[in-house]
């Protein structure tokens, strides 16, 4: 086991070398930059920035010179914000986190009880009302179910707060200002569970039919065992097998995926900075969270590999 997670940390290598090599080609190949976009600068002034900032240099050049900060821990200099691209990531990162871990855990506990449910009750109504409240969830679009739910809590009902992390004016502390927060996450933590939680529990629902009807589960009713052991014992684990492979997937997607809803209620997090860098075409803070989440991706993929070989016994890792 030690050997193949060696042998998979060393495979990181060239995979990361050749996703910073498109990430910095796509940004350093399109056209414009944050200098172009502000018309207020007289061309002096726009040279004079292109070369504190290194952008009249070859595109080539520029790559490594950004490949060596960046094995240094440096991501490089937000233009608009005037702050390291690592600052500026370490204030609203962490603010995401909060957002995708609860969401995370939410949606597969619930697509996990509804979908195993579904599947050893096929047919049934309840098979037929998942069937129908999963095709619902996947139709609707982010921002319509984000303002929806803003003008029914928030708007009509007074139960929640509209958006933002803090009440404006707020001085809480303790407790009082993780209550504060918390309050604060449950709007958006729902738009993102209720549409990520109908193709998970599909996923969930079509591994348990698959593994229920194997043999290894009749031979496990034909012993006597009882059905809960059978279903929750025996079929569900191998039903989640698969599923350890798509974990490895979801945080950064979700971090992906939160940005139009961070952008309507207001969060504090990465998906809004993404947003402004995009407008302004702020390419350092662009790079920097796509090569943050590339790193996620490949590190969760090595964690879902080490995973499977330990949940599964029939998996020999040479």
């Amino acid at each position: 086991m030690a050997i193949y997670v060696l042998r998979r940390v060393l495979n990181m290598i060239p995979i990361l070398i050749g996703v910073s090599v498109i990430i910095f080609f796509v940004f350093a190949m399109t056209p414009g930059d944050f200098v172009d976009s502000n018309q207020k600068l007289t061309p002096e002034r726009q040279a004079e920035l292109r070369a504190l900032y290194g952008l009249d240099k070859p595109v080539l050049e520029r790559y490594f010179i950004w490949m060596g900060n960046v094995l240094q821990g440096d991501f490089g200099y937000s233009m608009q914000h005037q702050i390291p691209v690592t600052s500026l990531l370490n204030q609203y990162l962490w603010n995401s986190f909060m957002i995708a871990v609860a969401t995370l855990f939410l949606t597969w506990t619930i697509a996990l009880f509804i979908g195993v449910f579904s599947a050893v009750r096929q047919h049934s109504w309840f098979d037929a009302l998942v069937t129908l409240g999963v095709f619902a969830t996947m139709s609707f679009p982010s921002f319509f179910l984000g303002l929806l739910l803003i003008k029914f809590f928030a708007v009509d009902l007074h139960w929640l707060p509209v958006g933002g992390m803090i009440s404006t004016g707020s001085q809480t502390t303790g407790w009082a200002y993780v209550w504060e927060v918390a309050k604060h996450m449950i709007l958006p933590v729902i738009v993102l569970t209720v549409l990520g939680v109908g193709s998970l529990t599909r996923y969930f629902r079509t591994n348990m039919l698959d593994v229920i009807r194997q043999d290894f589960v009749r031979t496990a009713r034909a012993k006597g065992l009882k059905e809960k052991v059978v279903v929750y014992k025996h079929a569900l684990r191998n039903a989640l097998l698969p599923a350890i492979t798509l974990l490895a997937f979801e945080l950064p997607g979700l971090f992906a995926g939160a940005i139009i809803t961070e952008k309507i209620f207001n969060w504090p997090g990465v998906g809004q900075i993404h947003m402004q860098a995009l407008e302004i075409r702020d390419y350092p803070v662009l790079m920097g969270l796509t090569m943050l989440l590339s790193m996620l991706t490949i590190v969760g993929n090595l964690l879902a590999d080490i995973m499977y070989g330990v949940a599964d016994p029939r998996v020999r890792i040479k």
